[in-house]
């Protein structure tokens, strides 16, 4: 079986050359702003197309032909 010791150590080589960051270099800048905000109008769009859709549903549910008259279509029967 091959030592992985040695694959381990130089992944976590490459690891901590990647966490070495300078702050001075790494902003998000003007295109990460430019993104978030054409998320942002994207989600803000979308939920005001949802709850225009979801007000136009009308949630009555059809009188089952099947029930006894006098009863409550969403409770259980009476048992006794």
């Amino acid at each position: 079986m091959p030592d992985m010791s040695a694959s381990a150590s130089l992944a976590m080589t490459h690891l901590v050359t990647l966490a070495e960051v300078d702050k001075d270099k790494v902003t998000p800048g003007v295109l990460g702003f430019i993104v978030f905000a054409v998320m942002a109008l994207a989600v803000w769009g979308l939920m005001k197309s949802m709850n225009r859709h979801m007000g136009k549903v009308d949630f009555k549910e059809a009188a089952d032909p099947n029930a006894e008259p006098g009863t409550d279509a969403g409770s259980a029967p009476a048992k006794g």
